[in-house]
């Protein structure tokens, strides 16, 4: 009885945290460059002084879905996305470097180039820095090229070029903060060969039929621990009377 019981306990906790990956995936279903979180769930047997005669269920996040979301034109020079399986660096909040799919760029009041979130995008050397600047050009390579004030309209000078990054996929991880990292913490190398699209966002790659399908599956599932919980509460109960007559 307490083996049914244990694992319909831990089978609707473990739920409950499948759900919570899900909802996440639906509330950033319009979050440009986000990738969805991967969920599984699986049977670990329990460890301890006596023999593992009992199993529990788990659910872990085995990785995440690095499938590119779709384009979505923007017509605006500083927004850019990393193509193919390549990433866009930039300086995360506590100072490490941080990987992006896609970035809406903006100057701040001292020149620095950051993304849509305040983070600012790295170059060959550091955080990138522009001159004041008439017009701003982004290569397909990353290249910041620009016409200084009072200069001609032919007179374009490069200034930096975007760090593009291609580490392999079981390097990265998803850091709390929302941003790719890798897994040893070390810096990606920069990719020559490596490219982006000016004037496009990359959308999320949620799909959120798939993920409400998933979401209503688990839900039943949950009912349904609860249901074998209860069977047997109600078949602890009755031994117990059997018991009692005897």
């Amino acid at each position: 009885m307490d083996k049914m019981l244990y694992v319909a306990m831990t089978g609707a906790s473990q739920n409950a945290l499948a759900q919570k990956s899900h909802a996440n995936n639906l509330a950033n279903i319009s979050t440009t460059g986000f990738q969805r979180d991967l969920e599984q769930a699986r049977s670990m047997p329990v460890f301890g002084e006596v023999f593992p005669s009992r199993a529990y269920a788990m659910t872990e996040n085995p990785g995440t879905d690095f499938t590119p979301g779709p384009l979505q034109a923007t017509g605006r020079d500083l927004d850019v996305t990393a193509d193919g399986d390549s990433y866009i660096a930039v300086q995360a909040p506590d100072g490490s470097e941080a990987y992006v799919r896609t970035a809406s760029m903006n100057i701040d009041a001292l020149g620095v180039l950051r993304d849509g979130k305040g983070m600012p995008i790295m170059g060959n050397g550091g955080p990138i820095a522009v001159p004041p600047e008439q017009q701003i050009e982004i290569g397909s390579d990353g290249t910041i090229s620009i016409r200084s004030m009072g200069e001609g309209p032919q007179v374009m000078a490069q200034v930096d070029r975007i760090k593009l990054v291609k580490p392999p996929t079981s390097n990265l991880t998803k850091g709390s903060d929302g941003l790719m990292h890798t897994k040893d913490g070390k810096p990606a190398a920069a990719e020559a060969t490596s490219s982006l699209t000016a004037g496009f966002l990359e959308a999320s790659n949620v799909n959120a039929v798939e993920e409400m399908t998933s979401v209503l599956a688990l839900s039943k599932q949950f009912e349904l621990h609860i249901k074998m919980m209860t069977t047997a509460k109600e078949d602890d109960e009755s031994v117990a009377r059997v018991l009692q007559n005897t």
